[in-house]
């Protein structure tokens, strides 16, 4: 029983780094977030991390053939969503330089639909996790899916304050920074996808 909780654990570590990354730069846009949606924020990912390797397991027994053409846009979504939320940030960033100064220090408030999109291109590669447990019984997975929920919440929250720590040292560039990070994040998705389907 021990292996399946350090594998469920160790599973949740690396499905977390993408939404850990998200939230620094959640945090880093948005310095003077308050607590209530910090926590918002780490439950969001949380849920969408713990419910896509779940949807994914069901995919194993329902609808296999069609989940493995599925598999192919995975990268390309995750692309997508994360490039249009990060160009978004660099842009505004961009276009407000040099006007509103209390602008920079507040930063701009992340929204529930961008939160949604973040939670969503940060979890849809974890799909794909529902095969490496589809000998799991539906028990076995949803524990397991509600363990590496867990992972992710704490690591998010750490995630958003590190982010507000480190964005009054960037001041002006925190909306810039945390643009760049999306894209980079979408981009080490879709490549390491994109590997693991053609290579």
């Amino acid at each position: 029983m021990w292996e399946f909780f350090l594998n469920s654990i160790l599973l949740g570590f690396a499905l977390t780094m993408d939404a850990f990354s998200v939230s620094i730069a959640d945090g880093l846009n948005e310095p003077r977030m308050k607590k209530k949606k910090m926590f918002f924020i780490a439950g969001t990912f949380a849920f969408f991390q713990f419910a896509m390797p779940l949807l994914g397991w069901a995919c194993v027994y329902a609808l296999l053939e069609k989940f493995k053409a599925f598999q192919y846009a995975v990268p390309w979504i995750a692309l997508i969503l994360l490039f249009f939320i990060g160009g978004k940030m660099i842009y505004e960033n961009i276009r407000s330089r040099g006007k509103e100064e209390q602008a920079t220090i507040e930063g701009r408030r992340l929204t529930f639909i961008a939160l949604l999109i973040q939670g969503i291109a940060t979890s849809i590669d974890a799909l794909s996790v529902g095969f490496t447990i589809a000998n799991y019984t539906w028990n076995m997975a949803l524990y397991a899916c509600l363990l590496i929920a867990l992972v992710t919440f704490i690591f998010c929250i750490i995630g958003v304050f590190f982010g507000k720590k480190i964005s009054s040292k960037f001041s002006s560039y925190a909306e810039l920074l945390g643009g760049i990070i999306l894209i980079a994040i979408g981009l080490e998705i879709f490549i390491s996808n994109m590997i693991e389907l053609y290579i």
